[in-house]
């Protein structure tokens, strides 16, 4: 199976669906299968081989991370007729995946989409409600015609369905346990970040207004005295909330800019409580990294997130926007140890049960599935 997949954000950007196509291309050479990227510069060192293929860009307004492209169309068509892909895959819905969704069309290529983000939730998030219907039709109209369209959880499944959305199914998201594990030596992360207290809070992710990042400093004033002079915050990444964040900040909040690989999978290894109160996750890749490190979780009951977290046995989901819940949460894991290890066992127990090969095997057999169901129709 030769495959064209058009993206407008790939690694080495820093996000869910960047992290998630960098790691299906790596599953894709490990098993010998033909593929083209077409995908933006990135604003950071690009990645570069003949089976990537980079147009200019611009970052876009209401997610910096996720670039608008300007594809040279012509350059595409060459590209795609000398490499005769047998499917094509479009994996955002701007610039570069509406050159997909074009040729596609144009060139009669089966057609499948994969669905990462809500972006009507992250309008409310920046004062932008009233394009909510004019998204959601141009949202329907870009997916029409693609024969499968991919989604992380249930929960956007439902989601999707209520706007109309038909032909979809679901692509979970794996974790690599052997570089997030809970096998760290702890004091690492401490002496370097001068951690005096006795526990560790962790957020992990963009720093941004529809993360409810925000949110963190009202948990801590929420936390019991005892509790918040014993607690040190880890933020983990950047965004434009950073600012706004560190000014509100208490003075046992730490923020370590972006982190990545061993030194990330140490930070997840050595927290105590991971808290993430982002309402707006369509899965939440951070959430199961933290598992896979045998650290509990504490997240907003919303979105994807309640696919990863089983209330009380891998975690503790908690009212969105709610602080009071939050830190009655974090309280009640930190002061009994017994429990919190627990979860952080059960967590880690479901983390190596999500491979990525078996996720990538299962997406191949449901592009096959969708050229089958092709050849069938045609005969018919």
């Amino acid at each position: 199976m030769r495959i064209a997949i058009f993206t407008d954000t790939f690694a080495p950007d820093v996000n869910g669906v960047a992290k998630t196509l960098k790691r299906f291309t790596d599953y894709l050479d490990d098993q010998g299968f033909d593929y083209k990227v077409f995908a933006p510069k990135s604003s950071s060192q690009s990645l570069y081989s003949s089976d990537i293929h980079r147009f200019k860009s611009l970052p876009f307004f209401l997610y910096p991370e996720c670039r608008l492209a300007l594809p040279n169309m012509h350059q595409v068509r060459e590209e795609l007729l000398q490499f005769q892909p047998d499917i094509i895959h479009v994996a955002t819905p701007f610039n570069v995946g509406l050159c997909g969704l074009h040729y596609a069309k144009k060139l009669n290529i089966p057609l499948v989409g994969s669905y990462h983000t809500d972006f009507d939730k992250y309008l409310e998030y920046y004062d932008l409600q009233f394009l909510t219907k004019v998204l959601w039709r141009y949202m329907r109209w870009f997916h029409r015609p693609m024969r499968k369209i991919f989604v992380p959880s249930i929960d956007t499944m439902e989601h999707l369905q209520k706007r109309g959305f038909m032909n979809l199914d679901i692509w979970s998201r794996g974790i690599d346990c052997t570089t997030f594990h809970p096998n760290m030596n702890k004091d690492e992360i401490r002496e370097k970040y001068r951690i005096k207290e006795k526990y560790i809070l962790l957020y992990v992710g963009r720093i941004a207004p529809e993360k409810d990042v925000m949110l963190l400093p009202a948990i801590h004033e929420k936390l019991p005295e005892n509790i918040k002079d014993n607690v040190h915050w880890l933020v983990v990444g950047d965004g434009p909330n950073r600012e706004e964040l560190r000014r509100q900040a208490s003075e046992n909040m730490t923020f370590t800019g972006f982190l990545s690989g061993q030194e990330l999978a140490h930070v997840y290894a050595t927290a105590d409580v991971f808290v993430f109160p982002s309402p707006t996750e369509t899965f939440g890749n951070v959430v199961l990294e933290s598992l896979a490190s045998g650290t509990p979780a504490v997240c907003a009951d919303a979105g994807g997130v309640r696919t990863i977290i089983q209330h009380q046995e891998t975690g503790i989901l908690c009212e969105r926007n709610n602080s009071e819940a939050f830190a009655k949460a974090i309280d009640a894991l930190l002061v009994n140890e017994t429990e919190r290890k627990e979860m952080g066992q059960n967590g880690r127990d479901y983390a190596l049960t999500q491979s990525w090969d078996s996720i990538f095997d299962t997406l191949i057999l449901k592009y096959e599935d969708s050229l089958a169901h092709e050849q069938v129709e045609v005969m018919a």
